[in-house]
């Protein structure tokens, strides 16, 4: 069966089930990060973007649901959130779900069901997402992870067109290369070698379809695009 390529956050304290659930979820291809306080998961899921959020409810220095209603507040977008926890009486529930939480998972539970409802909870946010945008002279189809130029189809890898889609959402300002880093690899991104050989493989693909000097690098900064006069190599 074909798995949606999700990011998630799992915040769990207990070492041993928090590499269990990682191993199993690296397993799936999946990009995984962990955080083992609530500052941290606070702190992660407010700087980057997850597909899922994976919370246990019994953290060392926050209330989970403290920890559920400060995500909620300040991540870049409106994450779902899957709790796991042993509370599993009506008033734990209704509480959790009061603060913001998605869905509810009593431990201990099945880690083929965690992916299943992690898969569920994405799809379900992403029916809220547009799903074609257009930009300039790109069609960027965001659920098939295809993108034209004018009516022809770019050859892009996956990461070629997770970078063009943050481009393209960002448009006319430039993107970081810190945000590139962190929207492609989340926390812990390979060396900067890495960025520059995708941006220069997607310059050459959009400079073979005909769009030479849109992709443009910004010094000391990062990169955007540009359309007509203001497109300059």
């Amino acid at each position: 069966m074909n798995r949606l390529p999700l990011s998630i956050l799992l915040v769990e304290d207990h070492l041993a089930i928090a590499r269990q659930v990682l191993d199993f979820l690296d397993g799936l291809g999946w990009q995984t990060d962990h955080a083992g306080t609530g500052a941290l998961a606070v702190q992660l899921a407010t700087r980057n973007s997850y597909d899922v959020v994976l919370l246990d409810l019994n953290l060392p220095d926050i209330d989970g649901l403290q920890v559920c209603r400060a995500i909620k507040a300040g991540a870049p977008s409106n994450v779902p959130i899957l709790m796991l926890t042993a509370r599993d009486a009506y008033e734990d529930k209704a509480r959790g779900f009061r603060d913001g939480a998605d869905d509810y998972l009593s431990k201990p539970f099945d880690l083929r069901e965690v992916a299943l409802r992690c898969e569920a909870l994405a799809r379900r946010h992403q029916l809220h997402v547009h799903q074609e945008m257009r930009v300039g002279p790109f069609t960027l189809q965001t659920r098939e992870g295809r993108a034209l130029l004018g009516d022809v189809a770019l050859p892009l890898t996956q990461t070629g067109f997770k970078i063009l889609l943050l481009l393209c959402r960002e448009h006319p300002h430039a993107v970081s290369r810190s945000a590139l880093l962190q929207h492609l690899w989340g926390s812990q991104p390979p060396d900067s070698d890495a960025l520059k050989s995708h941006i220069y493989a997607l310059r050459k693909q959009l400079e073979l379809a005909g769009a030479a000097g849109v992709l443009v690098t910004i010094p000391q900064l990062g990169y955007r695009l540009a359309f007509g006069s203001a497109a300059q190599p």
